[in-house]
Parts: C-alpha cells; sequence; structure tokens
C-alpha cells in the first residue's frame, strides 16, 4: 500500500489513500508473557463460569 521507495513522499500517500501517518509509522509489540498467562486464565474461567459476569449499572 504505502511505498517507501516510491518518488511521492509517505506523507503525500497517506493523504492520497486518507490513512493516518502515525498508522504507517506503527511497528507492533509483542504481547508480554505475563499478560498472555493473565488472557489464558481469564479465558478458562469463562469458559467453566459462562453465566457469570459484570452487571451494568
Amino acid at each position: 500500500m504505502i511505498d517507501r521507495t516510491h518518488k511521492l513522499p509517505v506523507a503525500r500517500q497517506v493523504q492520497l489513500l486518507d490513512l493516518s501517518r502515525s498508522s504507517v509509522y506503527y511497528l507492533p509489540q509483542p504481547t508480554p508473557e505475563a499478560d498472555l498467562r493473565l488472557m489464558r486464565r481469564i479465558d478458562e474461567l469463562h469458559l467453566e463460569h459462562p453465566f457469570a459476569g459484570a452487571l451494568a449499572a
């Protein structure tokens, strides 16, 4: 989509594609192992007790 080697500047390319420049420069970060363990535990609890949850006030 965005070609950094193109003669057209990146800023102009994102403008033509109606994208934000920050999305072009974003580099995904790996999810920490502690977060993955926590998400796994939340999934386990939900599968064990699918009827439990938060009530809307």
